[in-house]
This record gives structure tokens, sequence and C-alpha cells, in this order.
């Protein structure tokens, strides 16, 4: 939707005004665990009072968490679909993706991704449907719900440092050809994180929605030394799922996307 700059029926910009909220929890000696990531959803679930909701009262603005890269989980998760998984020592990435619900606009926005890392000499290891229960969303998110999948990306011939660099590279090759060939007419496209380092769970939805619609985030294995989260009340833009925070790297208030 677009961010209006004049009176727009109800709408008045004069009265826009920041009121999201954010915290962040963790080990001060960088040991992960389970109850870093329980707290953080705690700490969510009580910025409550920061959301905002519209004439859907079950459809928040927007609701977030960023954490470390849980290898064992995707380890797990990796082989049981069949992939090659890489050693700690070499690495892989793990890139959380929103995808049009039309299916061949679907396969051509997975096919520029596919093409953006292996033309960045890096290696597609295969992609999981990411498990969602949309029946704790609202009627309005549910309307615009995208196709959430994860995308496996193996390291090759890269340190750690230069493979991150290289994740931004191929994030930006790819939303810059959707963009350009018209692939996704309707929006839905974008890849909320892309990285060897950590991972961002994020939605259309209230604070208390966000552990019940991910599964991921209900798992035992999905442990972290340190988690960012984050309570959207939308004022200069218009909730989407897309908008809604942490951002890939730093999360903040001012709503400069």
């Amino acid at each position: 939707m677009p961010a209006y700059t004049a009176p727009y029926g109800l709408y008045d910009p004069s009265t826009e005004h920041d009121a999201c909220g954010m915290g962040f929890v963790a080990h001060i000696k960088g040991q992960k665990s389970r109850g870093i990531v329980e707290q953080a959803l705690e700490v969510l679930a009580r910025m409550s009072h920061r959301a905002a909701c519209g004439s859907d009262p079950e459809t928040g603005d927007g609701a977030g968490i960023l954490l470390q890269l849980p290898y064992r989980f995707f380890n797990k998760k990796g082989l049981e679909l069949g992939m090659d998984i890489p050693t700690a020592r070499q690495g892989y990435a793990v890139g959380m993706v929103f995808l049009p619900s039309d299916s061949t606009d679907r396969a051509a926005c997975e096919r520029v991704l596919e093409e953006a890392v292996t033309g960045e000499g890096q290696r597609v290891l295969g992609w999981r449907d990411v498990p969602v229960e949309p029946q704790h969303t609202g009627r309005v998110a549910r309307e615009v719900l995208p196709v959430i999948r994860q995308l496996f990306v193996g390291r090759r011939r890269l340190v750690p440092s230069a493979f991150e660099r290289k994740l931004y590279v191929i994030r930006k090759l790819a939303e810059n050809r959707i963009r350009e060939r018209g692939l996704d007419p309707l929006g839905r496209f974008h890849l909320a994180s892309l990285s060897a380092e950590t991972i961002v769970y994020k939605g259309l939805l209230l604070p208390r929605q966000l552990p019940r619609f991910y599964k991921d985030l209900q798992d035992a294995e999905l442990v972290s030394a340190l988690c960012l989260v984050h309570s959207r009340f939308s004022t200069n833009t218009f909730p989407t799922w897309d908008l809604a925070q942490p951002f890939r790297y730093i999360a903040h208030n001012p709503e400069i996307y």
C-alpha cells in the first residue's frame, strides 16, 4: 500500500508519531539457550500495548524476532529433506523468503533467486517450506499471506565475512531483477533475511501471534544467545507483511525502510 502524504479519508498525516516497541535479550557470555528465545518472546508479548490493529482486531501492524542462526536445528531440518548439508567449518546460510501465492509467479521468483546464488559462485542446497498456522492470524493478514519458504545456501571459496557480504549482493540482485522483470505484480516477494549469522521470523501479526503462527519458534532446538524483538505501531507507512520488523541487520523505531 502507498504511504499518503496528504489527508485521505479519515487519515491525517499531521497526527503521525512514533509508537513502536522493541526489546533485546542476550547472554553476556554468548551462551546459546532456549531460555533466551523464550524470554525474548515473553518480552514481545508484554509489548502488546505498543502494537496496533485496524478494523480487524486480530490483524496487527507487525511483529518479529531476530535471532542467531540455530545450526543444530537447521542441520536436522535440512537432512530430513535430503539436503547435502555442509559441515560447520564449510558453512551455509538460510534465507527467510516471502513469496507470491500464485504458483507461476512463485516459481519465477524462486528461479531468479537461485540464479543469483549460482551466478555469484555459491551453492543452492535446497528449499524448506516453513510450517505455519494461518489460523493464528487475522482475516486481513490471511488475505495477503505470502508463501513462506527458507532457502539454504552453501558457502563456496569464501571466508565467513566475505560470504556474508556476498549474501547481501545476492539479495539485492534478486530483488532488483524481480522488480525490473515484473515477476511479482502483487508485491509479495520479500527476503526477510539471508544470512549465515542470523535469521528473522516476522509477519503481519500481533505480538502474541508470532510464536503461534511460526511452529519453528516452539521448537526446543531453536536456540540463541541473543534475540531482538519488535512490535510495530504503524505510523507513516501502512501495515504489510514485508514492513514488519525487525529488519535484516538492525531494528529501529523510525519507519525508514
